[in-house]
């Protein structure tokens, strides 16, 4: 877009003071014949570029138009950099942002900026994972929230059907790969939003809730705008969420006996565990495990017959049970 052209350009002479249509043009990889018309473009404005006849000339951007970041310190430029850098690669716009941020920094900060941009890779993969992108409703959804509009999409929760969603989205947060959208649902329209599948804010109550991105499907923007409510701080909702998400994780629990051998490997692959007492006389470490569901549990400890004994509640000692039976039915 030839507006962004001309910010670029604005910060490329702030960043020389003086540059040729020649050198503008490779700088920003367009003509020549494009580089003199967006610097005439810009004296027309009323931006003071003027030209430099003679040999050694150019265009010249007097003191008055300098777009000033000279507020920042070394340490805050190193800060963004650090922060922005890593994510450099996710959109041409992330790219071009950073661009110009780094030529309107003053010159004495470049360099640290530069070499901060690549101290360091964000990996969210993990060692034997894919590489994982936001999904494609982010975007989508990013737009809703700046632009105030009201978003409609399919939803499906765990283990059920799609159902249609119409809301009003206030804010978008990544934890570990995973997008959640924080939004108002709009009583009355689409199917009715019974909470089921997303999570409520506890401080607002069923209308405000939570929706995994990942669960969208047919995301769409309408024209229908919102007032986005005064109050309304995401850090302070996204708190209020993780308290109630960890409420719910800890729905049930056991009581179970662990093989001292086998306890920190268990402790790695079953979430929710924590240390009830020491080692008794036959070696084995009392662990409190929680999950959200009784049968969640079950289907987490079933793999640690050999290593971990439920003592309580009885009717999880049932359904490993139960389980056990199943496996022995099946590969008889």
């Amino acid at each position: 877009m030839r507006a962004d052209r001309l910010v670029a350009t604005l910060l490329v002479m702030q960043a020389r003071g003086r540059v040729t249509a020649r050198q503008l043009a490779e700088e920003l990889e367009i003509s020549v014949a494009t580089a003199r018309r967006d610097l005439e473009a810009l004296s027309a404005a009323g931006i003071p570029v003027y030209p430099q006849p003679g040999r050694g000339g150019g265009w010249q951007l007097l003191g008055e138009g300098r777009t000033d970041l000279s507020g920042f310190t070394a340490s805050e430029a190193r800060a963004l950099f650090l922060l922005l850098g890593p994510r450099a690669d996710e959109s041409d716009a992330t790219r071009s942002a950073l661009r110009k941020v780094l030529r309107a920094l003053p010159a004495t900060f470049r360099a640290d900026a530069e070499a901060a941009a690549d101290a360091v890779i964000v990996d969210a993969s993990g060692w034997d994972a894919p590489a994982t992108r936001p999904p494609r409703a982010v975007e989508l959804l990013q737009q809703a929230v700046l632009e105030r509009r009201v978003a409609r999409f399919a939803y499906t929760r765990w283990g059920g059907e799609a159902a249609l969603r119409e809301v009003r989205p206030l804010g978008l947060i990544e934890t570990r790969g995973v997008w959640y959208l924080i939004a108002d649902a709009v009583a009355g329209r689409a199917d009715a939003d019974d909470g089921a599948g997303s999570l409520a804010v506890p401080a607002v109550g069923a209308s405000r809730r939570s929706y995994r991105v990942d669960r969208m499907a047919d995301v769409l923007l309408l024209d229908e705008r919102f007032e986005r409510p005064e109050a309304f701080d995401l850090d302070a909702e996204w708190a209020a969420l993780r308290t109630a998400a960890n409420a719910a994780r800890r729905r049930a629990e056991a009581t179970v006996l662990v093989d001292a051998a086998a306890l920190e490997e268990f402790r790695g692959w079953v979430p929710g565990t924590s240390d009830e007492g020491a080692a008794g006389d036959d070696g084995r470490v009392r662990l409190r495990v929680t999950a959200p569901s009784e049968q969640v549990l079950a289907r987490r400890l079933a793999a640690w017959a050999g290593e971990a004994e439920v003592i309580e509640p009885m009717s999880l000692r049932e359904r490993l049970a139960a389980i056990g039976v199943a496996i022995t039915e099946r590969y008889r």
